[in-house]
């Protein structure tokens, strides 16, 4: 069972067809306990950093999050979601604070970063095994600045932009797998491999 955390915000609806595509048993929900107790979370999201940082901590989501991870069971981030993994993000709030570093607007000629990359792994990932290369979507204009070795991908857009991230029981990516074809739906079934051995 897959818990999507519903911060009254983001693409839930796509989200939740990627991973049933994928397999999975997905449900989505408000309640602190639901998303402190599921075998993995999954922040999805698209929107405002800000908006976004206030709905998780309604309700409790955000602290079930940190609870999660303080108790190594694994959380994934996609897209706004990654960003949310961080201490604090250029577009205002407060991230979760479970990864170290900051999320800062892309500096780029060309925002939104918007279309198909080829990811470059840079370190071996469970999320990305067999990824290597793969073009996948993306659609934002912020991106994280870590703050700690935990880059496992990137893509080129006129520079080198984070495209995932692990570290223990947290991931995140900073595309859509949802809308990245059999490579999202790859990626997505590597999460639930993940999820299980994290």
């Amino acid at each position: 069972m897959i818990v999507l955390v519903d911060y009254g915000a983001g693409n839930l609806r796509s989200v939740c067809s990627g991973f049933e595509r994928a397999g999975a048993e997905v449900s989505v929900s408000t309640d602190a306990a639901s998303v402190r107790e599921a075998p993995l979370a999954v922040i999805a999201g698209v929107g405002n950093a800000e908006s976004a940082a206030r709905g998780l901590a309604a309700g409790g989501l955000a602290d079930a999050l940190r609870a999660r991870v303080a108790a190594e069971r694994p959380v994934i981030g996609i897209c706004l979601g990654l960003q949310l993994l961080f201490e604090e993000s250029d577009e205002g709030g407060t991230g979760l604070g479970v990864l170290r570093g900051r999320v800062e607007r892309l500096r780029s000629t060309r925002i939104p970063h918007m279309g198909w990359n080829a990811l470059r792994l840079t370190r071996p990932s469970a999320l990305l095994d067999g990824l290597e290369g793969s073009d996948v979507y993306f659609a934002h204009s912020f991106g994280c600045i870590p703050a700690d070795p935990v880059v496992v991908a990137e893509v080129d857009h006129e520079r080198p932009i984070v495209a995932a991230v692990e570290c223990g029981a947290v991931a995140g990516v900073q595309f859509h797998p949802e809308r990245s074809g059999a490579a999202g739906v790859r990626v997505l079934r590597n999460a639930l491999a993940w999820s299980r051995s994290a």
